[in-house]
């Protein structure tokens, strides 16, 4: 059973193939309509995949690592131009000027970190390169982290996929099991590391706070 979240992700996976793969990653890496997709899952099935002969790993993951990099600079790009013109007004139903400056306060002190903890977390991966455009987070920097995150994701998440696929005897019995496991394992760290930080645990407690008086 390929079976998460509804999603046949191996018939997905084979239908995409090469390019259908870049474009997801590109669109989860950096647009806002691409938060929903479902992009650790499909690594690590592609990978499986490319041990079972159905792609060319290093042709895959290179694709994979280009898409991840190159969605994140989009998004980054996207929010360094439009992000100060949705945050314009003070009196925005939604967002106010300060916000624009708490975004580069942040980016300033934790950028780097956020951006590559941001990968392995689905939907704040999709966002946290647009909010370090709005925040203006130097775009050398960003780069950098980037590039060292979208290694991490879009190559190690592959590469396990395959790795595990070759030396496990009918590991796509347990493909959504794996998928599942991988996704709350790479949410330990980041999780992790922002309840070390002070800051970190003080809004977790705001946002629990709200939480219960609303309900």
């Amino acid at each position: 059973m390929n079976s998460f979240f509804g999603i046949d992700l191996v018939t997905l996976v084979k239908t995409a193939g090469y390019l259908g793969l870049f474009g997801i990653i590109f669109a989860e890496s950096g647009l806002f309509l691409g938060f929903f997709l479902p992009g650790d899952s499909l690594l690590f099935t592609a990978g499986f995949l490319a041990s079972q002969g159905y792609f060319n790993i290093v042709l895959l993951i290179a694709l994979c690592f280009a898409g991840a990099v190159l969605g994140d600079s989009f998004g980054y790009a996207f929010g360094r131009k439009a992000g100060p013109a949705i945050f314009r007004r003070d009196d925005s139903l939604l967002f106010h000027k300060s916000h624009i400056e708490r975004a580069a306060f942040f980016y300033e002190k934790h950028g780097g970190k956020t951006i590559i903890f941001a990968r392995f977390m689905p939907v704040i991966r999709t966002f946290a390169p647009i909010l370090a455009g709005v925040g203006r987070m130097h775009y050398p920097t960003f780069l950098f982290y980037n590039v060292i995150g979208g290694a991490i994701w879009a190559i190690g998440l592959p590469a396990l996929g395959y790795f595990l696929g070759s030396v496990v005897p009918n590991v796509d019995r347990y493909i959504v099991p794996l998928v599942i496991l991988v996704i709350v394992l790479s949410f330990i760290p980041p999780v992790a590391h922002a309840l070390k930080e002070k800051e970190y645990r003080e809004e977790l407690v705001k946002l629990v706070k709200r939480f219960f008086s609303r309900s």
